[in-house]
């Protein structure tokens, strides 16, 4: 019980060069609070960058090798200790002084020698204050954690509501997003693009929501007046989704748009060519296309994989970026375990 106690009191780092002011500030705080001493500035740097760091310091200003204003400085621009809390405790009293240790990052400034029951009240209130800072931190970001998933729901589940038109299990979606993430990782892409690729990819044929469904379930090939309808969807989704600064739906409405363009410019709707197609609508393409042609659709049975994977080595630098293509080729056995693993025999998987 005593050892549970001792864990729950805040620490306070006291970093003076007096053993007699060290004394006299645990002394004063040793009641309340766990205290940790530091004799010297890169003491006090060393403690405040351990694993247990204090939840407040008091700091002097005038210590050997590191001044306290270098320390505050060290820690202030440390973006996983300058949230703690510095309180200068010094003879330097004149007030350039205590605005040059605000000005630093300090949060208050206590003259020497100090009063003890104005040291206990200015340590309880800004204790206070950083507990309420780290709560609402952690409020925050868990608010946050919880709207992005939801978001991230969202997509996934507008992605289906165009699948489950074609698609009667709306596997598709989750099959192309886990491959068009393999891509974008062997590409090179980093964490944060690889994770935007793969939650956006969903949404790439939302317009499908607006193709009538006598040409989108059609068993045998269109006719040139419906490729001319069923060509819209890309313009559809991008138009669903709209335009908006936030990254993930601007990628989103990029894929849906630029999805069925095609490396040589033979695509759709703007005919784009190259790298003038968006990196994520190039991912896509490839994702998309080679899932197509390993399922079951209105208008075709489900090809073999190694017909399917020959089919894309044909389209290397027509239909699809060659670089990607040689990424998609250095992942098709995860690639093909993803195809097994959300298999529409499977039946409907959320998968996140």
């Amino acid at each position: 019980m005593l050892i549970s106690q001792e864990l729950r009191r805040p620490t306070i780092l006291v970093a003076d060069d007096s053993p007699q002011n060290i004394e006299l500030l645990s002394r004063v705080l040793g009641q309340e609070y766990r205290i940790k001493v530091a004799t010297s500035g890169e003491k006090a740097l060393k403690i405040a960058y351990s694993d247990e760091p204090p939840d407040l310091i008091l700091l002097d200003i005038m210590m050997p090798d590191l001044s306290g204003l270098q320390v505050c400085q060290r820690i202030k621009s440390n973006p996983d200790r300058r949230r703690i809390p510095i309180i200068f405790v010094t003879a330097m009293t004149t007030v350039e002084d205590e605005s040059l240790g605000l000005a630093m990052g300090a949060v208050d400034y206590i003259s020497k020698p100090i009063s003890p029951p104005l040291v206990q009240a200015r340590v309880r209130t800004h204790l206070a204050l950083y507990d309420q800072s780290r709560e609402l931190e952690r409020m925050v970001a868990q608010r946050t954690a919880e709207l992005v998933a939801t978001r991230q729901q969202i997509i996934r589940r507008l992605g289906r509501a165009a699948e489950f038109k074609d698609n009667e299990t709306g596997n598709h979606v989750v099959r192309m997003s886990h491959i068009a993430r393999l891509v974008a990782q062997q590409a090179g892409l980093g964490p944060e693009a690889v994770q935007l690729v793969f939650q956006t990819a969903a949404m790439h044929d939302l317009g499908k929501i607006g193709v009538p469904d006598r040409i989108l379930l059609k068993p045998g090939p269109l006719t040139e007046d419906e490729w001319v309808i069923m060509r819209q969807h890309a313009q559809i989704g991008a138009d669903i989704i709209g335009r908006h600064e936030n990254e993930l739906l601007a990628t989103a409405r990029a894929i849906a748009l630029t999805h069925h363009e095609k490396w040589d410019g033979t695509g759709y709707p703007q005919g784009l060519k190259g790298e003038q197609i968006p990196m994520n609508g190039r991912i896509v393409a490839i994702a998309d296309v080679f899932d197509a042609l390993m399922t079951r659709r209105p208008y075709k049975p489900p090809l073999p994989a190694a017909e399917s994977l020959a089919i894309m080595a044909e389209q290397k630098g027509k239909h699809f970026d060659p670089m990607l293509l040689e990424c998609f080729f250095q992942q098709q056995f995860e690639i093909l375990k993803v195809m097994e693993l959300y298999s529409d025999d499977r039946g409907a998987m959320m998968d996140q």
